[in-house]
């Protein structure tokens, strides 16, 4: 067992597990194995049938909170009761009503009654709150730590830093006492938004931090140790193009079926994609408008173990992200990471911060963002050519061993909520209160 050091964090999640967020069940599962107590309040239950490996490797409890407060009223008034007599409760209110003048939504007080129960029922032991997301989570995280006199800090990703607004954002860098971001592209996003700090100007640069991801590398499964050289000559043999992710529009999956579609007549392939989404309809009637839907797999969302046998199975990876129409947008998805890790080829686009990872040609293929013509040159070009999977597919994997293994970022993480100490003296008045 690893010796337990430094203060008893609060992770604040979404959701508790998802199969689409590997990352955080991964960075959880590396902090307590360094030696960090903490404990899971999520703001939503599972909807996944499913768990990954690394769920069950996460030994702290978890606490759902009321999804809506309409679920749960009597623990929303008992909460309210109790926080209303900490001492940071008129703080944290006035934050709330400041961010409900500007954002007056069922979903803002929602996140206020969420932040009454976290903070009423958190016990002593917790000195330190951590949220992953920016935009929900560090919303009921920001008004908690508030009213406990509590540290809290907080991990951004893609979509809560693209979609949340800039006033909502820049509070929320002015009250944490550090950020981590997974791409560079975020990162400089988020120091455009930060206030200036009282003194140093370069203050922010100790306080927003750039972590990628990264992969655990020692729980994942060996790659195939050789791949067959199928070059989209044979009827009863064809080349396996794999993708996964979420069925979303920043995933770019109307984009890959025209390419798929453009492909050249005389290429045999097969289509498999694993994920789930809200636009799998769509997709499917669309993939039949097409006359391609017999050539293609939808598998919906899958354990660990089948994403990788999926992974073993395909002669090629392909991720045609994008920008959405709302400004929604990937940061650097892990899962091309672990399909590199896997030794399959990459083709992808220069959509978000995937130019951070795959450069094109030495690892990858990259192509505009919502370009199928682009999109299928590059899918023709791998199908036809094992020799150049290969050597792509090398310089992937040797990308992810000497530059992505999450060791580092974990380690940057856990010895910063090591060194976090609540106020000597905030701590007392929450007990006199309590």
């Amino acid at each position: 067992m690893p010796i337990v050091s430094g203060p008893r964090v609060a992770v604040v999640l979404k959701g508790w597990p998802r199969l689409s967020e590997t990352f955080i069940a991964q960075e959880i599962a590396g902090l307590e194995a360094r030696g960090t107590a903490l404990e899971i309040w999520s703001l939503r239950r599972p909807t996944d049938t499913t768990r990954h490996p690394v769920h069950d490797r996460v030994v702290g409890r978890t606490v759902y909170l009321p999804e809506y407060l309409k679920d749960d009223p009597r623990r929303v008034l008992r909460g309210w009761l109790a926080a209303r007599r900490l001492p940071g409760y008129a703080a944290a209110r006035a934050k709330f009503i400041a961010d409900l003048r500007r954002d007056p939504t069922a979903n803002r007080l929602r996140r206020w009654g969420q932040a009454l129960v976290l903070a009423a029922e958190l016990p002593r032991s917790v000195e330190l709150l951590y949220a992953h997301f920016l935009h929900t989570p560090a919303s009921v995280t920001r008004y908690a730590a508030t009213i406990r006199g509590l540290p809290w800090s907080v991990s951004a990703h893609a979509k809560d830093i693209w979609t949340s607004r800039a006033w909502d954002i820049a509070g929320k860098l002015a009250d944490c006492d550090w950020l981590v971001t997974c791409t560079a592209m975020g990162l400089q996003r988020l120091k455009e938004l930060a206030p200036e700090p009282d003194g140093d100007p370069d203050d922010n640069r100790g306080r927003l931090q750039l972590v990628y991801h990264g992969l655990d590398l020692a729980h994942l499964p060996a790659p195939p140790v050789a791949r067959p050289r199928r070059d989209g000559g044979d009827a009863h043999d064809p080349v396996v193009i794999l993708s996964i992710g979420r069925k979303v529009e920043k995933k770019g999956y109307d984009d890959l079926l025209n390419a798929l579609a453009r492909l050249p007549r005389d290429l045999h392939w097969r289509f498999e994609h694993v994920g789930g989404g809200a636009l799998g309809d769509a997709l499917e009637a669309q993939a039949a408008r097409l006359e391609i839907a017999d050539r293609c797999s939808w598998l919906g969302a899958q354990s660990q173990q089948q994403v990788f046998a999926a992974l073993s199975r395909a002669d090629l990876f392909v991720l045609a992200a994008k920008k959405a129409a709302d400004g929604d947008q990937d940061g650097l998805p892990n899962v091309l990471m672990e399909a590199a890790h896997q030794g399959l080829p990459i083709v992808s686009t220069r959509a978000a911060a995937i130019g951070e990872f795959i450069e094109h040609g030495s690892n990858g293929l990259l192509v505009a963002p919502a370009a199928p013509d682009e999109l299928a040159s590059a899918l023709a070009r791998l199908v036809r050519d094992p020799e150049l999977r290969l050597d792509l597919a090398r310089h992937a994997a040797e990308t992810v061993r000497t530059r992505f293994s999450y060791e580092a970022g974990v380690d940057w993480i856990a010895s910063a909520l090591g060194q976090a100490r609540v106020p000597e003296a905030r701590s007392s008045e929450v007990r006199a209160a309590e």
